[in-house]
């Protein structure tokens, strides 16, 4: 009997890998599958287990750990933190060590974000600049300066060592309720950072806000179709499709672009609504609302313009669109409002990294 394939997951418990991690759950091969899964949380990894697969409890900013677990695995799937560069040089350090045991280059398929295209727009225009996932040249072209390319750069020095095979997933702004069976599970967290952030601070200052007038562009994608981007990667990959790895493995996931207006209006709209504001136009954040809000942070104000043409050559068919993330402000912000009522915090301070996975 053919051995099982060796997968090691981090960051089920989250927004984005909670969603792939389902997915991985019914996938066809499943049976062929031997995932371990590593939480942080007791009780989540119990829970986890009850679904048929491994479970190690630890964190994978613990350094020897993810170099021993990553030592044992074929396929390395990272959701848990785009911007953890010793925790990418460990799993790189383990791929390395499992490289030279089996003579095979193992997987990594790791979280970015299209943050790394950001400028220093400061919301008072957009830019005409659109990176295409199928332009190395252009790609290579990014500064190493750039939010998530210090972590990038060391798994495409890996690939390049060839030792390893890396895939890098770069998803934009996410949106969408997270309901897959992780969420019913209680194991994962149902919303994303970006607009659930930006509703937060809204229903504090009772009007939508942006960044100067908001004219900096986005581009969005829906929670479960992103997971379908690393789904559409992997199996190219089990079915020897040899999909584009290193330089030519980075993978956006998009399916349409909004304004930072677009999205302010819409939360404004969406609070008057529910009465909870009194003008349906946004106004821009202030100096000390963006202190207040964002760690005085201009992020929300840049550019950030892509085509996920890499995936959609795989067979990548994502429907929904702008408008479907326009419509997903006002349950975003009924789910914040009933976590309110609950736990009495709107937790309008950003979470370490709000720009973690985008």
């Amino acid at each position: 009997m053919a051995s099982k394939l060796n997968i090691l997951f981090t960051g089920a418990t989250g927004y984005i890998g909670g969603e792939v991690f389902a997915k991985l759950l019914d996938h066809p091969k499943f049976s062929t599958f031997n995932i371990t899964a590593l939480v942080r949380s007791p009780e989540k990894a119990e829970k986890l287990r009850a679904l048929q697969v491994q479970v190690v409890v630890g964190s994978h900013s613990d350094e020897p750990l993810m170099e021993k677990l990553a030592s044992e695995a074929d396929i390395v799937i990272a959701t848990a933190d785009a911007d953890n560069v010793p925790a990418a040089k460990a799993t790189l350090r383990g791929l390395k060590k499992r490289y030279a045991a089996t003579k095979v280059p193992p997987t990594f398929i790791h979280t970015s974000g299209t943050g790394v295209l950001t400028d220093d727009a400061k919301g008072l225009y957009p830019t005409d600049t659109i990176y295409d996932d199928l332009n190395v040249v252009q790609l290579n072209s990014l500064p190493d300066t750039q939010f998530h390319r210090n972590v990038d750069l060391e798994l495409l020095g890996g690939d390049e060592a060839g030792y390893v095979k890396t895939y890098i997933i770069l998803p934009s702004t996410i949106y969408g309720l997270a309901s897959s069976k992780l969420v019913d599970l209680g194991i994962q967290n149902r919303h994303s950072v970006q607009i659930p952030h930006l509703i937060r601070a809204a229903i504090d200052r009772g009007r939508g806000g942006m960044v100067g007038p908001g004219k900096n562009i986005w581009p969005n994608v829906h929670i479960t179709e992103i997971a379908d981007v690393y789904m559409t990667v992997l199996n190219a990959i089990l079915h020897n499709k040899n999909p584009g790895h290193g330089r030519e493995g980075l993978y956006f996931g998009e399916n349409g672009e909004y304004t930072m207006y677009q999205l302010a209006k819409r939360i404004s709209e969406v609070l008057v609504e529910l009465g909870l504001g009194k003008d349906s136009e946004p106004s821009p954040f202030t100096t000390e609302e963006i202190d207040k809000y964002f760690d005085g942070s201009l992020y929300m104000g840049t550019n950030s313009r892509c085509r996920a043409n890499r995936a959609r050559a795989l067979g990548w068919k994502p429907t929904k669109t702008t408008d479907d993330m326009l419509s997903s402000v006002k349950p975003e912000v009924e789910a914040i409002l009933e976590e309110r009522k609950r736990t009495g915090s709107l937790a309008v301070k950003p979470t370490a990294g709000y720009a973690a996975t985008t």
